[in-house]
């Protein structure tokens, strides 16, 4: 996952069963491995209830956003419990009929992600949107767009930096930040996260959890962030299509013209093979 250009300057726990939900209409269980605090990490994989809230337009400091209350609504006032502590992040959906999963990284840009919804729109399916806090900051109009057309807005860091060159704290802010600014617009915290480049460690993976947040890495890289030509996007997507399969695309992070194309290419050829597109929902 390259970073060529990013525009300048970019809760709670949530509640997450160990049984994670439906794919399109299809029960699915996920079954990542989990690990005890402390204990290492897998090696990272190749690039490729709600909480109490301060009154409305209320400042909040991003590293008091684990502090706020967590028990809420929550039956009999129970803790809501946080996601498991992983070791690897889930790399395809369990293979649950003709499921694929379009997931795009690094936006949201003005230039291109409102046509990616458009095409999305078009054909009634749902995406997955990992956006980079900065960017959502100033595209928030575009990111209310992703959650009212049912997409789910996942958190991919605030400045896509290589997660495993930052400090624990460095790489709390940079996922709080973007939780923050996520729940503000929609008005629901981020349950999935991605570690810019695919970089993940230790930290991502116990700080993820404890913000209430499962990784999601990727299938099939299509490697449009290097401009191979639409031709070369949609073959990629159309050669690792398969059940489960999560498909990495991005919508800003630099010229996305081809990305674009593609997907108005390859969705609709994927619909007419019987594949059903979907998100997961907790």
């Amino acid at each position: 996952m390259k970073k060529e250009e990013m525009i300048p300057g970019r809760r709670a726990l949530l509640r997450i069963a160990a049984c994670l939900g439906a794919v399109v209409t299809t029960r699915v269980m996920f079954p990542g491995e989990t690990r005890a605090p402390g204990a290492a990490a897998a090696p990272a994989p190749a690039a490729g209830p709600p909480a109490a809230r301060p009154p409305a337009g209320a400042a909040r400091n991003p590293a008091a956003y684990r502090l706020l209350p967590m028990t809420g609504d929550a039956p009999s006032g129970r803790l809501t419990p946080a996601p498991p502590v992983r070791r690897k992040p889930f790399l395809e959906l369990p293979q649950v009929g003709h499921t694929m999963v379009l997931t795009f990284d690094d936006g949201p840009d003005p230039r291109y992600t409102p046509d990616i919804l458009r095409t999305l729109r078009a054909h009634d399916v749902r995406a997955m949107f990992f956006v980079c806090g900065e960017m959502a900051s100033y595209n928030r109009d575009l990111v209310r767009q992703m959650a009212a057309d049912g997409h789910i807005v996942g958190n991919h860091t605030w400045s896509h930096p290589q997660m495993v060159k930052l400090a624990p704290s460095a790489i709390r802010k940079e996922m709080e930040r973007t939780s923050e600014v996520i729940e503000d617009t929609t008005g629901t915290p981020p349950v999935w996260y991605r570690a810019p480049y695919g970089a993940w460690n230790r930290h991502s993976f116990e700080i993820g959890a404890e913000l209430g947040m499962e990784p999601l890495a990727w299938t099939v890289d299509t490697l449009d962030w290097t401009t191979p030509g639409t031709d070369r996007i949609v073959k990629a997507v159309r050669d690792g299509a398969g059940p489960g399969v999560v498909v990495l695309s991005h919508d800003a992070g630099g010229n996305r013209e081809q990305s674009v194309a593609a997907l108005r290419r390859y969705l609709p050829e994927l619909i007419a093979e019987g594949y059903g597109i979907g998100v997961p929902h907790p």
